[in-house]
């Protein structure tokens, strides 16, 4: 039976902490930082116009995305929270490059220079370069996609969608904070209302039976072989929103080699088919043969020539993975209900939570020998 240890705490007058010791050899973080600081490195001449010779050092960028990329893996809600943990979390120093004893930033100044990054598509271009490295490339297809949308509730109150000629408006000029609104009887619609609060948002319902929100739409590209998200954009939510965002996402960085593109039934529409067999893409949508209040099933465009091939059942078993990738970036990386305000803001939160995404997968399947 061993000696009861003390309970005391004495301080030392010197510590040597190495961090790099104290994170372990095999820890998954170690694979993501060295592809997110090789990312990095290429991004250093945007970082350099986005700053002036002048004026005080800022928060370094490459820092700054490290941080904002350990928020999303957490699930961290906020950067109050973020600099919290950073304060005493020697992994989150080691992976951000704090030293042990430099002090965490304080939590307004992170915000500010999080928006600066925001504004300048350093998201998209980060997610775009750890899609280019050597180590990433390879697990992509090249012939096989899939394409999905989703809702993105937006930081604004259904109390806030107001008409746009004002005439709506609290007879108390809107002094009270939260105040009641009754909206029985009251037809309200994007054209003739809009939020106060983010007047980009839209009111949608994506199926029947929902109630409609104020919010976004974000779109993801997805390969089929390891499920990665290969593009990603978050547009204004309307009812050809996804289509129009699936175009543009094919034609993004596209080579003129034919492809599949795998899509749920919404996707089932006869001028969208056409497009893509404008840009060469075989369409394998899944059929909407719900049936018309007449009776009559809804004509499909996606004809037999396309069903009968095999490259289409599979197709419309990996299509399914994309809900992993709205899955997690919801849940943990917190887009629920997203905390920014604008589409351009709202379009940078998102791409980079499908960078996080796509590093959060890369330690196991680096891991596999191909």
């Amino acid at each position: 039976m061993g000696v009861r240890g003390s309970d005391e705490r004495s301080g030392a007058l010197f510590s040597y902490v190495d961090l790099e010791v104290r994170v372990r050899k095999d820890h998954p973080l170690r694979v993501i930082l060295e592809i997110a600081n090789a990312a990095l490195g290429d991004l250093t001449q945007d970082f350099d116009g986005l700053y002036s010779g002048l004026g005080r050092p800022s928060i370094p960028p490459e820092k700054l995305l490290r941080a904002m990329l350990l928020q999303a893996f957490y699930g961290i809600r906020s950067e109050r929270q973020l600099m919290e943990r950073m304060e005493f979390d020697l992994l989150f120093r080691w992976f951000a490059g704090l030293g042990v004893d430099d002090p965490a930033w304080d939590h307004s100044t992170f915000s500010k220079n999080r928006d600066r990054l925001l504004q300048g598509e350093i998201a998209a271009k980060f997610f775009q370069a750890v899609l280019a490295q050597s180590k990433v490339k390879r697990l992509l297809s090249s012939d096989h996609f899939s394409v999905d949308g989703t809702l993105i509730e937006a930081w604004a109150s259904i109390k806030s969608f107001r008409r746009k000629d004002g005439s709506d408006e609290d007879k108390d000029g809107g002094a009270r904070r939260n105040a009641e609104r009754n909206f029985h009887k009251e037809k309200r619609s994007n054209e003739t209302h809009r939020s106060l609060t983010d007047p980009e948002a839209k009111l949608y319902r994506k199926a029947d039976g929902q109630p409609a929100r104020l919010c976004y739409m974000g779109h993801v590209l997805m390969e089929n072989r390891h499920g990665l998200a290969v593009g990603g954009v978050a547009t204004m939510a309307s009812g050809t929103a996804e289509r129009e965002a699936a175009l543009s996402l094919i034609d993004i960085g596209r080579s003129k080699r034919r492809i599949t593109l795998g899509a749920d039934k919404a996707y089932d529409v006869e001028q969208f088919v056409k497009d893509l067999r404008a840009r060469s893409v075989t369409p394998h949508i899944a059929i909407d043969g719900h049936v018309r209040k007449s009776g009559k099933p809804r004509k499909t465009a996606v004809d037999g020539r396309i069903t009968r091939h095999p490259g289409y059942e599979v197709s419309q078993r990996c299509r399914k993975r994309i809900e992993e990738v709205f899955g997690w970036i919801k849940s943990q990386a917190g887009l629920a209900k997203v905390k920014l305000r604008g589409r351009a803001r709202v379009d940078a939160a998102f791409t980079l939570a499908l960078t996080a995404y796509n590093l959060i997968r890369l330690p196991k399947l680096l891991a596999v020998p191909t």
